[in-house]
């Protein structure tokens, strides 16, 4: 019968493996390799998760052309991005790609006069196409349309339309979508002119928010959960719990506070507003650092549990957030599962076992020098 330790490091190498697969960005695919230029130059384009699936790659000159690739999972059927005045879909003009079922790329420009599909009329509209071509592709499992627009005037915060449907286009006749969104976009953010605050590309925002939800999901979602998991049920294998759970708990609250950190600059230099999230934030880190004063023992694993609710809390509301994609979202759904799965079990383990296996909480103080003395001691 396998043990509490074994089932234990074989979940963490699994909740490892899961996080590796969730940090793997999905804005980090590169394009090069399938799309022509100039689609293919990501140098100065930004990336942005909007919906489902869905991915829109987007850089804005200074004569103001605005160069977009919109990604999203494909199976069947077409992908839309529609530009509306009012956010509506009648008289939006819209750009629709499909591959045929012959796999023939197809990519058009249609123009919504009415509701019914008979009245989307191909090859019109009122986006100004630039003497481009416009691209089409399957890559894997998702789809690309890469077009480029030119304006007579900066091009900055506009409603898109964003529809699907997995039934193929007759003679370009459009079936009615199966699902579609609104979302207002802001494209002067492409700009090669703009810059934030402090004077630096805004494509730093999109670094600055990963890392800051990488460091996140690896403190309050990973590295924080196990160290009290390692106190709850390893007691038994006296001292090596003890200094697991010290290793556990320092790395993670570093982790922590380094999350914090990088969220309050985010704040500061891109006015990145979200006080729900921030506030969650300061309150997990505040109730970590009172874990560690001479009073530890009174309140010690309550106020923890508290913490890691809160850090977990604020995972899924950075992840709303920043609209990070479904990768993120699946990712930390399958982290959290694993947890959970591996406390019951271990609970199990718990209960099943003599009760002399399970010495009670020792009386020792936690305070933040002991706990780095007894770290520097154990590595």
């Amino acid at each position: 019968m396998i043990s509490a330790s074994r089932f234990w490091i074989f979940a963490v190498f699994v909740s490892f493996a899961v996080v590796s697969v969730v940090v793997a960005d999905e804005c980090n695919e590169d394009i090069n390799a399938f799309l022509p230029l100039p689609y293919a130059n990501m140098t100065h384009m930004l990336c942005k998760p909007v919906w489902n699936s869905y991915i829109i790659r987007y850089s804005q000159s200074k004569d103001n052309v605005v160069t977009i690739v919109l990604s999203a999972t494909y199976t069947s059927g077409y992908v839309a991005m529609g530009f509306s005045k009012d956010g509506m879909m009648l008289n939006s003009s819209a750009m629709v790609g499909w591959i045929t079922r012959k796999g023939n790329p197809v990519i058009r420009q249609y123009y919504a006069e009415g509701f019914n599909p008979s009245q989307v009329k191909h090859d019109k509209g009122e986006l100004p196409l630039t003497g481009i071509p416009p691209f089409v592709t399957v890559n894997g499992a998702k789809i690309h349309l890469a077009y480029q627009l030119k304006y007579p005037s900066q091009l900055k915060t506009q409603p898109i339309l964003l529809a699907f449907s997995s039934k193929y286009p007759e003679h370009h006749l459009l079936s009615v979508h199966e699902d579609k969104t609104t979302i207002n976009f802001d494209f002067s953010k492409g700009s090669s002119g703009s810059t934030s605050s402090s004077g630096k590309p805004p494509s730093n925002l999109h670094r600055s928010k990963t890392t800051h939800g990488v460091l996140g999901l690896l403190s309050w979602g990973l590295i924080l959960p196990y160290g009290a998991i390692v106190a709850r049920y390893f007691k038994h294998k006296d001292p090596l719990w003890y200094y697991l759970h010290v290793a556990f708990q320092f790395v993670g609250f570093i982790f922590a506070v380094t999350t914090g950190f990088l969220g309050l600059s985010m704040y500061n230099r891109f006015s990145f507003h979200a006080p729900a999230h921030k506030g969650i934030g300061i309150t997990a880190i505040v109730l970590s650092v009172l874990q560690n004063r001479k009073y530890w023992n009174w309140y010690h694993h309550n106020v923890g549990r508290i913490a890691l609710f809160f850090g977990a809390l604020n995972i899924l509301l950075g992840i709303q957030l920043a609209n990070a994609g479904s990768s993120w979202k699946i990712g930390y759904g399958f982290l959290l599962a694993a947890i959970i799965l591996m406390s019951i079990v271990l609970e199990v383990f718990k209960l099943k076992t003599p009760a002399n296996k399970f010495p009670p909480n020792p009386d020792f103080q936690m305070d933040p020098g002991h706990q780095i003395q007894d770290f520097v001691r154990f590595v």
